[in-house]
């Protein structure tokens, strides 16, 4: 348990809570705070990775290069990390740039069910030295057995950890101790864990990831993230710190970066209420919230309804367009109700 590396995506899934506006001030800010903290990596950009700012899930504020040139001037201590996703990016347009401005360290991820599709990203990556993580999101829309098979896929393409995301806060604590475990003892690369808060379980089963033999955890910090926001690091290094688990991190200045930056450029206190709680019972990617939000209140349908129904047809990261669909479909079985009773009061 002492060598947990601790991978920090408060500007990366931090935007997602911020529609993706995050500033140059606020990445100076942030990383030349948290450099000296005890992180492994810092991890930046838009909250679907390189290439992913457009129409259909946000325009950032600003470019990857951008962001990425911002950290790099302010990181010397930390890692500075990448996210992927086949599909939002391309290995010419993206990655390649990404590397030219020295990212240390790029996590290619993809449903849980894709692995296959990474293949050509992970290997070029390692082959340009830089360390690559294989991601697979949505993790608890499979079974154990299936999400070990993706995981021993990525391990054969390169990859040099593979991490599991509950990117729906759908996870139990029962949940992380199987899967976990049952990728430590069966793949050689190391295994680490994404945690939402939606069901409030964010610290308690990052705790139990470690318990089960995750080697990183990969969280914010304030918890600052989409949805109802992701494992809040210094929660958890205090809790580590409690039980006697030895961590690099440094408590003290973790809570300073919380309460001098990352609380300025948070719109909003992150919070469980109705909306994220049911994305999590639903098991629907909590990036989805500000899109369900908007589509709820144009089409006069309760959102939660549409997370439900999200959930029942499988709907996953970069299908926000069917959000819209689902919406109307609502909308007009709301109004066939309400026609169908006019009508039986007539009779």
């Amino acid at each position: 348990m002492n060598n947990i590396q601790f991978f920090d995506s408060t500007l990366r899934d931090g935007s997602h809570a911020i529609a993706h506006q995050l500033t140059i001030e606020n990445i100076r800010d942030f990383c030349s705070k948290a450099d000296d903290a005890g992180l492994y990596v810092i991890t930046v950009g838009h909250g679907n990775g390189l290439g992913a700012s457009s129409l259909q899930v946000g325009l950032s504020k600003l470019t990857d290069a951008e962001m990425l040139a911002t950290a790099r001037k302010y990181l010397k201590h930390t890692r500075l990390g990448a996210f992927f996703i086949p599909g939002f990016g391309t290995i010419k347009d993206d990655i390649q740039p990404a590397i030219d401005q020295d990212v240390d360290v790029f996590s290619i991820g993809t449903h849980c069910t894709e692995a296959d599709v990474t293949r050509q990203h992970i290997e070029y990556v390692r082959k340009k030295g830089k360390e690559v993580i294989g991601v697979l999101m949505m993790y608890h829309m499979i079974d154990a057995d299936s999400l070990l098979k993706q995981a021993k896929l990525m391990e054969s393409y390169g990859a040099q950890g593979i991490l599991i995301m509950d990117s729906a806060g759908a996870s139990t604590p029962e949940m992380v101790q199987e899967r976990i475990s049952l990728l430590t003892k069966n793949l050689k690369v190391k295994v680490g864990f994404h945690a939402h808060h939606n069901l409030g379980l964010a610290v308690s089963n990052s705790y139990e990831a470690v318990k089960a033999g995750a080697v990183f955890i990969d969280g914010t910090i304030r918890g600052f993230g989409a949805g109802a926001g992701n494992c809040q690091l210094e929660a958890l290094a205090a809790l580590l710190q409690k039980v006697g688990v030895k961590t690099n991190l440094d408590l003290y200045k973790l809570q300073d970066v919380s309460e001098k930056v990352v609380r300025k450029f948070m719109k909003t206190p992150l919070e469980i209420n109705s909306i994220v709680i049911t994305s999590g019972l639903a098991g629907v990617f909590s990036g989805f919230k500000p899109h369900v939000m908007k589509a709820a209140k144009r089409f006069n349908v309760d959102p939660r309804d549409i997370f439900m129904e999200l959930g029942k047809r499988k709907m996953i990261a970069g299908q926000e367009d069917f959000i819209v669909d689902i919406a109307m479909y609502l909308a007009e079985q709301k109004r066939s109700k309400v026609e169908n009773y006019s009508i039986e009061s007539l009779l």
